[in-house]
């Protein structure tokens, strides 16, 4: 075959220690590095010293980012590749001919890299990742709160909407401080909550150890102490975003779409397309495209590939609020989906649209125009009336159809 890059090395990247092996026109050379950044240093310098002009390696776990990032600041040509894309024989596996098979096939050409952002962007996703940890970690926090109060049959959480509300909150704290009168406990409810005293006087009258205070005081803490991270860290995200305000404003306008939403877009994507071809390529590598499975003819499982969980999960759940709001194109799909695929389904085909509309947003710089939910039925008009027609003969009614005037 025909050789592409003369210059190169392979390497095959472990949590202790990193193999490389160089091929150039004079011969091949294999070397052990650890992954000491001393070690790794050493190795960019042999590298370097030996003319490669492409590195490759596998997007081993978080174990390639040392090596990468070192590449990176000498400018090096580097590809990340998906170990998917470059499985060797069975039964001939070795970390020493793993390395070989790498570097022989990006001395081919037959590797591709995949979509690694800049420094700066790669910064901002791991600031909008973690505090999404911190969020989840916040909602199983207070699903413990629930699980402590149902354990001490206080059924607050039937009759309060937000168990850690203004009137949830002071009922709590109230009850940690040793407060067990219902009918106190219900003095605290405020705006609608007042209503409702009559239900709150059953539902927090309970018998509550006091372990259990113990556990809600904890719990509490450890709850405002998510809260003052997640606020630190959004003053963080915050300043980054900056630059891309106008952006964010674009995008805030898709159904479903909010603030944090759309940080978490920009911040896995970036804010240019340029890495995409278009937007099937785009929804492809989220995870969000059907997958192709076809033998003799007959078509299998279509489940979509693996992909990018982090924007997968953020925009499936932008979807299901997309499916709540009214009179707009992305929740007449999410209904009509849903209706013979079940939710789950119908969640994933309008978050493959909204991605969809995320790639177009950020390509033409235009802000978000609604359909309408009519949009699909118009388009397909003809279909929709010889469907209708079909399901009521086959009821047993005789249609005529007519225009209205």
């Amino acid at each position: 075959m025909e050789v592409v890059y003369p210059h190169c090395c392979g390497l095959d990247v472990h949590k202790k220690n990193v193999v490389a092996c160089i091929i150039t026109p004079e011969g091949k050379e294999i070397r052990t590095f650890s992954t000491m950044t001393d070690d790794l240093l050493a190795l960019v310098d042999w590298i370097k010293e030996k003319g490669c002009t492409h590195v490759a390696m596998e997007s081993t776990a978080s174990f390639w980012k040392p090596v990468y990032n070192l590449l990176e600041l000498e400018g090096m040509q580097t590809l990340v590749v998906n170990a998917r894309h470059m499985k060797n024989v069975p039964g001939r596996k070795t970390d020493v001919k793993d390395a070989e098979w790498i570097a022989g096939l990006l001395r081919h050409g037959l590797l591709q890299g995949s979509y690694i952002p800049s420094r700066d962007q790669r910064e901002l996703r791991e600031l909008i990742r973690y505090r999404r940890s911190l969020i989840d970690e916040r909602a199983r926090e207070a699903n413990r709160i629930q699980k402590v109060l149902e354990g001490a049959n206080i059924k607050l959480s039937s009759v309060a909407t937000d168990v850690l509300g203004k009137s949830g909150r002071a009922m709590l704290e109230a009850i940690i401080a040793g407060e067990e009168d219902p009918e106190i406990l219900s003095e605290l409810a405020q705006r609608k909550l007042k209503q409702k005293k009559a239900e709150l006087k059953r539902a927090l009258n309970g018998l509550i150890g006091p372990h259990q205070k113990l556990m809600l005081k904890t719990q509490l803490r450890h709850i405002d102490f998510l809260d003052a991270e997640i606020a630190r860290l959004d003053e963080e995200v915050k300043a980054r975003m900056l630059p891309f305000e106008e952006d964010l404003e674009r995008l805030d306008t898709i159904p479903g779409v909010g603030r944090r939403t759309a940080e978490q877009i920009l911040a896995e994507v970036g804010h240019t397309m340029d890495p995409f071809p278009s937007a099937a390529h785009l929804c492809s590598w989220a995870g969000l495209a059907p997958g192709n499975n076809e033998s003799a003819g007959k078509r299998k499982s279509g489940r979509t590939r693996k992909g990018n969980q982090k924007l997968r999960s953020a925009l499936v759940e932008a979807a299901r609020a997309a499916a709540r709001t009214k009179n707009t194109y992305l929740s007449s799909q999410y209904h009509r989906i849903a209706a013979r695929r079940g939710a789950n389904r119908a969640a994933v085909a309008v978050a493959h649209s909204i991605l969809t509309i995320v790639f177009h947003i950020l390509k033409r710089k235009q802000p978000y125009i609604e359909l309408g939910p009519t949009y699909y039925e118009e388009r397909k008009r003809d279909a929709v009336i010889k469907q209708s027609v079909k399901k009521l003969e086959s009821l047993g009614y005789k249609v005529t159809v007519e225009s209205i005037a």
